[in-house]
């Protein structure tokens, strides 16, 4: 018997085991790596944000419960007097009601009136007249606070101030008086000079917002037969809503840490008449040495801007369109 020719040959080997490193797994790793990657560049900002901001907040709160002398040195918890002296304490009332008047007076001319003001120039057909204007109302923003400060403390000027010395040529000469040392006149030549400082800076974020709106609604809007008034309450308000709640916040915000301004033109005189939580603030820890109840108004101030930004996103996120 033969032996066949067929020569035998060995069982397949079975396959290899699959690497514990799949594709998944490999996959996953340049994702981690950019995950740690993107929090290595986040990292400084984070940190910055937490030695300059958040930790300085939470030391304030502390220094709030003391009785700080920052000249000895000397430190003595009293628990909430600070709190308690700074709620029954009528300067800080009238310092945040002048506060309050500024945030109010604020959103009717920097919000309302700079969106007004803004629908009006966009809607120029004159692109030459459009860009001087853009020019003309924005010039006030690039003036610093503290320049803008001196330069209406001399328009204001009883003696030889310009308002005072227009009333005389227009024949209004009774109403001419000393406007920041009038103790019903100081709070409010304040806010008009802030009105006419950041007005512009306003307009022009509106300007922005509402080249961003197609211009097919408005032509649509125009062969219905729409009118400018019309266009504007349905067209150019509903779709800058999200741009007017962002300049609300930052106004308020603003109006509730005025500073600058009231230092140069008034120091919160005459009889803390324009006094502001700022000022008030600096004059208690600088000028009285009580630093504690400093702390105390700071934290109020910090409640206060926290508390009226979060009502306002939310009533923003509620109301918010797209488009």
């Amino acid at each position: 018997m033969t032996v066949s020719d067929t020569a035998w040959k060995p069982a397949a080997s079975p396959p290899a085991p699959v690497s514990a490193k799949s594709p998944r797994n490999r996959t996953n790793k340049p994702a981690r790596s950019r995950r740690w990657r993107n929090f290595v560049w986040v990292l400084p900002a984070v940190l910055l944000l937490v030695v300059f901001a958040y930790l300085p907040l939470v030391q304030n709160l502390g220094f709030s419960f003391l009785k700080w002398d920052i000249y000895s040195g000397r430190q003595t918890f009293v628990g909430a007097d600070n709190y308690v002296r700074m709620l029954n304490d009528p300067i800080f009332w009238k310092s945040l009601l002048n506060n309050t008047l500024y945030a109010i007076i604020s959103i009717a001319f920097q919000v309302f009136g700079a969106i007004i003001l803004a629908a009006m120039i966009e809607g120029l057909r004159s692109q030459r007249w459009r860009g001087i204007l853009r020019a003309v109302y924005f010039v006030p923003s690039a003036i610093s606070l503290t320049v803008a400060g001196l330069l209406f403390y001399f328009i204001y000027e009883p003696e030889m101030g310009i308002l005072n010395a227009a009333l005389d040529v227009l024949g209004l000469g009774n109403f001419t008086q000393a406007w920041l040392g009038q103790e019903n006149t100081a709070i409010f030549a304040i806010i008009a000079m802030s009105q006419w400082q950041g007005f512009g800076y306003c307009t022009l974020l509106f300007s922005v917002a509402l080249q961003r709106i197609p211009s097919e609604l408005y032509e649509a809007a125009s062969i219905d037969g729409v009118g400018p008034l019309q266009r504007f309450f349905s067209i150019s308000l509903p779709l800058v809503r999200e741009m007017t709640g962002l300049m609300m916040i930052v106004t308020v915000s603003g109006a509730f840490q005025v500073f600058n301004e009231v230092m140069v033109m008034t120091s919160g005189g005459p009889n803390n008449s324009s006094q502001v939580l700022g000022t008030w603030l600096y004059r208690s820890g600088f000028v009285r040495n009580d630093f504690g109840y400093a702390a105390a108004v700071a934290t109020a101030v910090f409640i206060i801007t926290l508390v009226l930004a979060v009502i306002q996103l939310r009533i923003s996120k509620k109301r918010r369109v797209q488009w």
